[in-house]
């Protein structure tokens, strides 16, 4: 195995076992995407009306009720709970009861959303090292994106930002190295992985558009710039692989289309057009309006969805950014990516998100945005760096904070982490959230009285460890999986082959 790829596996490990450590239990969002899961699985129906108590997100159609979300979340878990649900019935469990459906909403969230950004996390420590030129500020890059912000908890739970977030960075990686591809010599064949990269972004861009529609406009442009790649320095080829990644970007078109035209009788007619309840979605365009000055500085300061106070590294990104010499056209797509999400929050009629720790509908900007954490190491000296890592360790401690308490604190709560968040988890109370899947909402002044049975747990809990110490194996796995990387990012990185060109990589 090579350096790279132990950097990449204890990565990948340091995130998916931070990620499936922590059930999240129940709510409105996830709720709705679960239901058209169960209304498949047991149905055959995207019809949920077995199960529309269980959520206030629905939408109303001809009398029956169905999911308002996007489908890619549920789509893509639907194999994973088929193979989980058949587990159950082998083992004389019935997956529809309290502890079956958790099992099953469990199995369905770690499989999907959380392997999905553990993987977006091996990904973008790969982009930000070669934007950057260090292989240290491309592994501190994934872990701001991965563990320093919100992100952590959207990756624990069964919704589309985290899922969707991780699709855009596929895309985007296929992109980056469809742009780094020289031309060949002869001009008569494709470099080796130029139309699987065209696949990948068709495929990502499309999947990602599915399980969240604001991504369509970033897949939009991550495809228009592998158009411009390809047809500046790949040109007779370009027309083959330009229709090769349209098609892949089609199938998820179609497999909308399809699922609309079987709910709503027309494959334009996108679910919250239905929307039951919630009147500023009938607003500009689906809830969607101008920008908001103050929202905007809600979103990035305030104490009760702001970003910042939630992760600092994310300040120490955004200067990155500005730092950044090198391949301009990337940087400059990320950038864009990050002020597109910014101002598409800040435009939202429901803009905090509804139970939601930090601004929910930026999550798909972060990786992005973390990216800049890698410039911003690669060219500080010492002292500066002892800061980045303070703002880091900061970062990671209040998401542990957020993730381990509950991920999605009540809308009610002005200042989630210091009203709630901090108390209870300096009190050693520990999974909150008393919300199921088969309840509809929860009292929010019950969690820490435990007047009503805990849905959250994490797996420390699950050993029988309590409090604090339940963290206890989580803090063991990141020390042993630390260690690996470090060891990796301080031994020389050698050529793997006479016809690679190492990247130029610093400490």
């Amino acid at each position: 195995m090579t350096l790279q790829s132990r950097i990449r596996l204890g990565l990948f490990l340091l995130l998916f076992i931070s990620y499936a450590y922590f059930y999240q239990g129940g709510g409105w969002n996830q709720n709705s995407r679960f239901a058209l899961v169960r209304a498949v699985l047991n149905d055959r129906s995207f019809v949920i009306d077995p199960y529309e108590r269980n959520t206030g997100d629905k939408a109303i159609f001809k009398g029956h009720y169905y999911s308002d979300k996007a489908p890619g979340t549920a789509f893509l878990a639907l194999p994973v709970v088929a193979v989980a649900r058949a587990a159950c019935l082998l083992a004389g469990v019935d997956p529809e009861t309290f502890a079956g459906l958790a099992f099953l909403s469990y199995i369905g969230t770690i499989f999907t959303v959380s392997l999905s950004s553990a993987v977006a996390g091996v990904i973008l420590y790969e982009i930000a090292a070669a934007l950057a030129g260090s292989r240290t500020g491309g592994v501190l890059a994934a872990i701001a994106a991965g563990l320093g912000t919100p992100l952590w908890g959207q990756s624990t739970l069964f919704v589309g930002h985290a899922l969707s977030a991780a699709f855009l960075v596929f895309a985007f990686g296929a992109a980056w190295r469809a742009s780094q591809l020289a031309p060949p010599v002869d001009n008569s064949h494709a470099p080796n992985g130029l139309r699987h990269c065209g696949w990948i972004i068709g495929l990502s861009g499309g999947w990602a558009t599915i399980t969240e529609f604001p991504a369509a406009i970033p897949a939009t442009v991550m495809a228009a710039w592998y158009a411009v790649v390809v047809w500046r320095d790949h040109k007779p080829l370009a027309l083959r692989a330009l229709v090769e990644m349209s098609a892949c970007a089609l199938t998820s078109a179609a497999l909308l289309g399809a699922y609309q035209y079987a709910c709503f009788g027309a494959p334009w007619h996108l679910a919250y057009s239905s929307e039951a309840g919630f009147e500023g979605m009938r607003e500009g365009l689906f809830g969607i309006g101008m920008p908001r000055l103050h929202v905007l500085a809600d979103i990035l300061v305030g104490s009760y969805r702001g970003l910042l106070p939630l992760s600092p590294i994310a300040a120490v990104a955004a200067v990155g950014f500005g730092l950044a010499r090198r391949h301009r056209a990337a940087w400059a797509l990320s950038g864009l990516f990050v002020l597109y999400y910014l101002l598409l929050n800040a435009s939202y009629h429901y803009w905090e998100g509804g139970w939601s720790l930090g601004p929910r509908h930026l999550s798909p900007a972060l990786p992005f945005l973390a990216l800049g954490v890698a410039t911003a190491w690669q060219r500080s000296r010492t002292a500066l760096r002892a800061g980045i890592l303070a703002c880091l360790l900061a970062s990671v401690v209040l998401s542990l904070i957020g993730v381990s308490t509950t991920a999605q604190p009540p809308a009610n709560v002005g200042r989630p982490m210091q009203e709630l968040l901090w108390p209870a988890f300096q009190a050693g109370e520990l999974g909150l959230n008393t919300a199921t899947f088969v309840h509809a909402s929860a009292d929010p002044t019950n969690w820490r009285h435990e007047q009503e049975p805990r849905a959250a747990f994490n797996l420390g809990q699950k050993l029988g460890l309590g409090g604090l110490w339940s963290l206890l194996p989580l803090i063991v796995a990141w020390l042993v999986l630390g260690r690996l990387i470090v060891v990796q990012l301080l031994r020389p990185q050698r050529p793997t082959s006479e016809h690679t060109v190492p990247i130029q990589l610093g400490k």
